[in-house]
Order: C-alpha cells, then structure tokens, then sequence
C-alpha cells in the first residue's frame, strides 16, 4: 500500500515544524509549506518536503497542491496550521490589519481546503485538521479579530464537517491552549505598536507581557509544541478521529470555566490572569 501523503503549512517554525516531524516518524509523505523556504533547511535534511506556500495568494495555494497531487497522485491529511495573533484594541486596529487577520488565519485555511477535496472525494477519503484554540471558544482582552479569526475556524470547521462525512472525509479541530513558540513575542509585538501609547496603553501593557512570556523558553504555564503534534497525528491516523482535540495548558479547564462561570465573572477571571486591570 502506498505511503499517505500530508500537506503541513505553517512548517517554518513553532506547531507546524514539530507536526511536519511527527507526521513524518509516523510513516507520512510529509509536505511542509511556508512562506519562508530557507526556515525549513533543517526541516528538509530530515525528509520533509519543503515548498513555498503563501496562503494568502491563490495562484501559490493552487501550485503548491497541483505539485503535491503530481509528484504523489494523492493527499490524505492537510494540516492548516498557518496562523498568526493580531492583538490590539479594536478601536485601533487598522481594517487593513484586521482583514489580514481574517485572511490569514480563516480564507486562507478555507481556500487550500477547497483546493484539496476533489482529490479527498476522488478517494472517498482524507481528513482535514484545523489548528484553531482555546481561543476560538472565549475571549482575552484586545485579541478581537484573533478571536474573531479563531471562531470563525471553529464554526467553518462545523459545518464542513457535516457536509463532508458523506464522502468519507474527516474534518477535525485541535484547539491548543497555552504552547512555547515564538507566536506570543510576535502578538504582543503588534499589541504594543499598536496600542501601547494610547489610551488603551495600560491594558496593552499588561497583556503584551502577558503574551511575551508564553514564549519564554523557561515558561511555566505553557507546553511544548509536542503535545499538539501529537494530538495532530493521532487524529491523521484514527479510524475514527473525534471532532475536537483541546491539548495544551489551561485548554481543557479554562474552556469548561467558561461554560459554567457566569460571563461577568469569567471575565473577571480572565483578566485577572492575563494581569489586566480590572
């Protein structure tokens, strides 16, 4: 029986690189895509196939599947693991900066998944895993259009799930909690040139520092990528993946606090953990 082929994008650093590996040790043709071939050096000495991959740009979404479907005939697992946190007051937020968001971490994911299915249905197989996050189940203060972005994952990744069953295709979501990648330094970067000098600065300041620490390699209340990668390739070869994979700290009780915790005081709760001022 032939290998099983696996599109990863976001492959360059953080939860796509780790998954790429995983995938790949557990018997997958991995690809791993990126906008940045030259993050992937290392990637590809192990057996990666790296390719450049802008989700945002059609024509490089389009390439990079024709390429796959030509060399292998096949893919059986696409990954959306592109991604990126826009923080700041909405307020501030430039709507250039805001669609960018949405294109990055929704259309984009929603487009290559379009361009992958005729070839899942072909197969009468395939699953589909969106990394979408805790943060697509509740809010922290000035992520708006991440949350929004993250949501909207959620409720896409819903409805394709109904409609794709009937061509024996899978559409899984893994929603990560708090992970060690450079993800938090890079949000709280825009938080901060956003609306760091504002009037929205001393809630910006707080939750940039917030966010900068998850990505600090002595962290504490955070996880390596490995549980994600993990949770990924479990669910890209179970018979029957479930639906949601909640992996990572604070995913799985912060989620289920709420849910039971009134809005106002869940709030509260989050803001006091995030160290802004209530």
């Amino acid at each position: 029986m032939n290998k099983r082929v696996a599109l990863v994008t976001g492959a360059s650093s953080g939860i796509g690189e780790t998954t790429a590996r995983h995938l790949l040790d557990a018997g997958f043709i991995v690809y791993g895509a990126a906008r940045r071939v030259d993050r992937m050096t290392d990637l590809a000495v192990t057996g990666v196939r790296t390719l450049a991959l802008d989700v945002t740009e059609e024509a490089s979404s389009r390439n990079a599947v024709q390429q796959i479907l030509g060399e292998e005939g096949r893919i059986d697992v696409l990954v959306n693991g592109a991604g990126y946190g826009s923080y700041g007051a909405l307020e501030e937020v430039p709507m250039h900066e805001a669609r960018a968001q949405i294109d990055v971490n929704l259309f984009g994911l929603a487009h290559l998944t379009q361009l992958v299915l005729p070839a899942m249905r072909a197969q009468r197989s395939g699953t589909v895993i969106n990394i979408a996050s805790m943060g697509g189940q509740f809010a922290t203060p000035l992520g708006a259009w991440y949350h929004a972005s993250k949501f909207a994952v959620e409720g896409l990744s819903d409805a394709l799930r109904l409609e794709l069953r009937q061509f024996g295709i899978d559409v899984v979501i893994v929603e990560p909690g708090s992970i060690r990648t450079e993800w938090g330094a890079i949000a709280a970067e825009k938080l901060r040139a956003t609306s760091g000098h504002g009037p929205y600065s001393e809630q910006a300041g707080a939750m940039a520092t917030s966010l900068a620490n998850s990505s600090s390699p002595d962290a504490r209340m955070t996880s390596p990528t490995s549980v994600i990668a993990k949770a990924v390739t479990k669910a890209a070869t179970a018979r029957r993946p479930r639906t949601r994979y909640r992996v990572g700290f604070g995913a799985k009780p912060l989620v289920a606090l709420s849910r039971v915790l009134p809005t106002r005081v869940f709030d509260s709760f989050v803001k006091r953990a995030s160290g802004v001022p209530a």
